[in-house]
């Protein structure tokens, strides 16, 4: 229908335009995000068949399990009684309850998924901040940093881990030795920064603190049966996720699994749980990913990896840092698992022609697609889904609000990761 030249301004307009009304939020994000991939599709810069392929119902399954297991669990009074003790253990304090809710997010977000991780933090992180009268955006936007930092730290992590380690088998350990140390202290460092840049809003009231402090957690609990139900289905799906590599099925076989299950056992309203999933969080994701399916099949994805080993000229030193930062900025605005599907086939045939070393590049990719997620309300699943959660409570975040506050913290984790990556390994 176009010229490839043609096709390729087209759909980089299309895709631009898209994100400036995201970005603006004139109209609902999942109806812009639902035009902008009709658009793609109607304009034949991707076929019907095609669009269906790019959508990664990998993901869009382990969100509907996932969510479908949260509904149920929710319904026990788990969460309640679990933010009735995190609010005992940090003694009211509210600035406490951030910094062990943000760390615990981070250090479940690499043994689970950032995704799962999100899921189960946000309903108690609302709970609390409800009970203790505070704003629960910057907690929250806080988590969904953490869980994306700490998700970079392991194989299961996050989906470019996985993608990259299947393509050039890095095991497990692989990635706790080379990422994990760096990924401590990024925890460490941004939850810190976070506090201290809302400890006036981390305020609450003395009467209010009393009453928690004063709860019997116990009491919380609605419905025993389904407590223990839904303990025992959780605990065989975190199971399963940690051995999914070694047993060779896919997270959202998993998760989808264990809600059907959940589902059977339960005796709840199957109707009533599948009405409340975030169906809204579901379909922006398809229109999001035929958007960037659209990008790749004209070329765009290829022209920017390109572009970026033409620019070094084969210099280990600058290939490895113009990786993690175009990594960084690409999955901050577009989805980053078709960018490192890009990039493995073109950093693996750099390294055939130049015999440079390539373990420099994996981790600069590794680093810099997961950790750019952060950089905008749309570069990672588990942004989007906190989103969606807290929406649905009564707490809208932004897309300016979001990058205001996550923005300059994901420069600050790259530049880190600069750092990083050069003494480790580019310092001769």
């Amino acid at each position: 229908m176009f010229s490839e030249t043609a096709s390729l301004y087209i759909a980089i307009s299309i895709f631009v335009i898209t994100y400036v009304f995201i970005v603006l939020e004139t109209f609902d994000r999942t109806i812009v995000s639902l035009c902008g991939a009709c658009l793609m599709i109607m304009l034949k810069l991707i076929n019907q068949e095609s669009a269906i392929e790019e959508v990664d119902f990998n993901t869009l399954g382990l969100l509907v399990g996932m969510m479908i297991l949260v509904l149920i669990t929710k319904r026990s009074g788990l969460f309640e009684y679990i933010a009735i003790k995190i609010v005992k253990i940090a003694k009211a304090s509210p600035r406490l309850i951030m910094i062990y809710l943000s760390l615990a997010t981070g250090l479940l977000s690499a043994l689970l998924d950032n995704v799962t991780t999100i899921m189960l933090v946000v309903p108690i992180t609302l709970n609390i901040a409800k009970e203790l009268n505070i704003n629960p955006i910057p907690l929250i936007i806080t988590e969904v940093f953490m869980s994306n930092v700490g998700g970079t730290g392991t194989l299961i992590g996050d989906p470019p881990n996985i993608i990259i380690g299947s393509a050039v088998n890095l095991t497990f350990t692989d990635f706790i030795i080379n990422n994990g140390p760096f990924v401590l202290l990024c925890l460490i460092v941004t939850v810190l920064l976070f506090t201290l840049r809302h400890q006036k809003e981390l305020k609450t009231f003395k009467e209010l603190k009393e009453k928690l402090l004063e709860t019997d957690e116990r009491q919380m609990i609605k419905d025993k049966s389904i407590l223990w139900k839904s303990l025992v289905v959780l605990a065989g799906v975190f199971v399963l996720f940690m051995l999914h590599g070694t047993l060779g099925f896919e997270s959202a076989s998993i998760a989808l699994t264990g809600a059907a299950v959940l589902l059977l056992i339960s005796n709840v309203d199957v109707e009533e749980i599948l009405s409340e999933i975030e169906w809204g969080t579901i379909l922006f994701f398809v229109g999001l990913f035929i958007l960037v399916g659209g990008l790749k099949t004209v070329g765009a994805i290829d022209k920017l990896a390109e572009f970026v080993l033409k620019l070094t000229q084969g210099n280990l030193v600058l290939t490895a840092i113009s990786i993690l930062w175009v990594s960084a900025f690409a999955s901050a605005f577009i989805d980053n698992i078709p960018f490192v599907t890009t990039m493995i086939p073109l950093i693996k045939h750099m390294g055939e022609i130049s015999n440079m070393r390539l373990a420099p590049l994996w981790w600069s990719l590794s680093l810099g697609a997961c950790l750019g997620g952060n950089g905008t309300i749309v570069g990672a699943s588990a942004n989007v889904v906190a989103v969606g959660l807290t929406k649905k409570q009564g707490h809208k975040i932004t897309f300016k609000k979001f990058l205001v506050e996550a923005f300059p913290m994901m420069i600050l984790t790259i530049s880190m990761a600069t750092v990083y990556i050069y003494l480790i390994y580019l310092r001769k």
